[in-house]
């Protein structure tokens, strides 16, 4: 039995809360923030130990947004330990190769790995192929015309561990698989950070991160706080625009739009980065608002 102890609502103050809320929690909502908590403490897992976070998919858009709650291996490890009916393989997982496929999407040519946990001695295998977790997206670059659009190459997101330690993070997504097999009840909706990278690749805005210091670093690496995240094209990857040039930019983009539907599109889709353009450069926005406004009037006298 773990003397791991499961974390009360009293074992954490007020200022305990509030300082989970606006760290690990931020993007969370109320309804989001309370169904963590509640997650944390029947998981017996620790938020200030990075043990268990929440992370906000599609957070700008409530059609589509989504929370899984994350946790690291050892998370996941320390609950199925709890039931005392868990064993873990003694021998190192199961790593499979295609010397074809190696490249810069895969720097080994991983396919697949394997990785066996017990459960009152009976083996369970969880199995996780590399083109399905490793987090590889289209290559975007500006072209000719200085518009940013898909090269036609396929990139592998290295700024966490994928490029450095590929067999760890592989081996971590079949660990958790076997786990979630084995521990249904108790492991069902915990994910392991490893699994998402991909879907946080593709879903996520490069800012939200689960903790502010990967939120700093991703802000860094796509231009700091200066710029606003916008999504110009539909299917198309946000675009970081700097400050000084957001009212260009997107002058330039709703002169382009030609038909009601796409202008509807391009508000919703934008309206919390409009919303902080305004609380940032109010004069500005003002402006871009007539410029929508006008390209709506024009639009309204064109056959639908």
């Amino acid at each position: 039995m773990s003397n791991v102890a499961i974390l009360p609502t009293s074992a954490l103050s007020g200022a305990q809360i509030s300082l989970i809320r606006r760290t690990i929690a931020t993007d969370c909502n109320d309804a989001e923030f309370d169904l963590f908590m509640a997650a944390a403490r029947s998981a017996g897992l620790d938020p200030f130990r990075k043990q268990i976070s929440p992370l906000v998919f599609n957070k700008n858009k409530p059609d589509k947004r989504r929370m899984s709650i994350i946790t690291t291996i050892d998370g996941l490890r320390v609950i199925a330990a709890r039931s005392g009916r868990y064993r873990p393989d003694e021998n190192e997982p199961v790593l499979e190769y295609d010397a074809e496929t190696k490249g810069p999407t895969n720097p080994l040519g991983l396919t697949k790995a394997l990785v066996k946990v017990y459960i009152d001695d009976k083996p369970v295998t969880g199995v996780a192929y590399w083109d399905e977790f490793a987090p590889i997206s289209d290559e975007w670059g500006e072209g000719d015309d200085g518009r940013r659009r898909p090269t036609g190459r396929k990139t592998l997101d290295t700024g966490g561990n994928w490029g450095r330690m590929p067999r760890v993070m592989l081996a971590k997504c079949a660990e958790a698989q076997a786990l979630r097999k084995a521990f249904p009840e108790d492991l069902s909706g915990l994910y392991e950070g490893a699994e998402l990278d991909q879907a946080k690749l593709v879903e996520v805005l490069p800012s939200e991160a689960v903790a502010t210091e990967e939120r700093d670093q991703r802000l860094a690496r796509i231009g700091g706080a200066n710029g606003i995240l916008f999504q110009l094209f539909p299917n198309a990857p946000l675009e970081s625009v700097g400050l000084g040039v957001v009212y260009d930019r997107l002058c330039e983009r709703v002169s382009e739009i030609g038909d009601m539907q796409m202008l509807d599109w391009f508000e919703g889709a934008n309206r919390a980065p409009l919303q902080e353009f305004w609380a940032r450069a109010s004069g500005d926005a003002l402006e871009l608002k007539k410029v929508i406004e006008a390209k709506r009037r024009a639009l309204d006298t064109v056959p639908q």
